[in-house]
């Protein structure tokens, strides 16, 4: 009865915090210039949250060392542009191929309009993730069967042939080739990209917290322990490998709508290590490390060591060293005192959990309580002499 009530009003919790975060992204929204720092921090930040904590489920929860989430946030950037493009600009945007492959818009067969728009963009994320999570699963027939380097080394290289192939010339009425596509949908809104992110992150705690995600922690802890207990090592690890990428799709159709164009060359390797950076930062096996470490590698990153690229004069001195990439020195410093002094990452494997902030709290108000108490047992000693 006890653990129910607990249940229960931390569920009411959450729903009130979620409730309030809203409210407050709302009221950012509203008050904010879309050209501030904090309005693009918060926009990227969503994103990368998104990606991470796909990856986190991958490499983390599972034990499965990919490197190929840039590939497949390449494929979920594409589709959704493809698919988003209206009718009556494919011709420019296809213009060194005389048009485009595909001559529809998704938002457009939705009837147009407030409602198809919404509907298109909603129906073409969720494409992008189902594209990228086809390929995953063609790639992972061969690749899952390898471990650890030799897993990471195999997908980084298909995510690498995935690039080639999206800008290979004969697909350019489809993809454009090594063109920029764009003119399709995207968003200057912080909400849409909170919501979409925290839909997906739920649906991934949702699946940790199942049976399933009890199956990845069986074979990251134990593959030969997994197999004797009954788990299909191969169906649980493609389930894993498809479901990340499927969520990795759908955060690069997101980063293609906050870019505002979908671009091959932007989804390189190190885009990948960004991510991997992320999950470490955050901690490996901690979604709520994911998300925490994406706003803090965003807001580092973007905005604010950002003064560190600009020469700065004290009167007629020049200070040295100050100037453009001087930034992602200290930036990188930073990072390896973070990995050098918080092996585990910030958070650890530990998940946001309302009972450990009452009971820090309660270890807070005991440690003040003592110290009250102490000193009150010191004065009345004194007047005692």
């Amino acid at each position: 009865m006890l653990q129910e009530k607990k249940s229960k009003r931390g569920a009411w919790i959450a729903l009130g915090c979620v409730a309030a975060l809203l409210v407050l992204v709302i009221v950012l929204e509203n008050t904010m210039q879309p050209t501030s720092m904090l309005f693009t921090v918060l926009k990227k930040g969503a994103v990368y949250a998104l990606v991470a904590a796909s990856l986190n489920l991958l490499n983390g929860f599972t034990g499965l060392f990919s490197l190929g989430q840039a590939g497949f946030m390449l494929l979920g950037a594409y589709t959704y542009a493809i698919l988003t493009i209206p009718s009556a600009d494919r011709e420019s945007v296809y213009y060194l191929y005389g048009g485009s492959a595909v001559n529809f818009s998704l938002p457009e067969l939705f009837g147009g309009g407030a409602l198809g728009l919404i509907l298109g963009v909603l129906a073409a994320l969720i494409l992008a993730g189902c594209v990228a999570a086809v390929i995953a699963w063609l790639i992972g027939l061969p690749v899952l069967r390898l471990k650890s380097d030799y897993l990471a080394i195999a997908t980084l290289g298909f995510a690498e042939i995935l690039r080639a192939v999206i800008q290979w010339e004969k697909l350019g009425p489809l993809t454009n080739a090594s063109n920029i596509l764009r003119k399709f949908t995207g968003y200057d809104s912080i909400l849409f990209p909170f919501i979409v992110s925290g839909v997906c992150i739920a649906i991934i705690v949702l699946l940790i917290n199942s049976t399933y995600g009890r199956a990845f922690k069986a074979i990251r802890e134990d593959e030969i322990a997994a197999e004797a207990m009954g788990i299909n090592l191969m169906k649980h690890k493609m389930l894993s490998f498809c479901t990340s990428s499927f969520f990795a799709g759908i955060g690069g159709a997101l980063l293609a709508m906050f870019q505002f164009n979908a671009h091959a060359k932007n989804f390189t390797t190190a885009m990948t290590y960004e991510i991997l950076l992320i999950v470490v930062i955050g901690g490996i096996g901690s979604i709520t490390g994911s998300i925490l470490g994406s706003f803090l590698y965003v807001a580092c990153s973007e905005w604010w060591l950002r003064f560190l690229d600009n020469p700065t004069m004290i009167g007629t001195f020049k200070v040295p060293l100050l100037g453009h990439g001087f930034r992602m020195v200290v930036f990188s410093v930073v990072i390896m005192v973070i990995v050098l002094f918080y092996r585990q990452g910030l958070m650890g494997t530990k998940e946001f959990s309302w009972d450990a902030i009452f009971a820090f709290f309660g270890k807070i108000g005991r440690f003040f309580k003592n110290l009250f108490a102490g000193q009150k047992a010191v004065k009345g000693g004194a007047a005692n002499e």
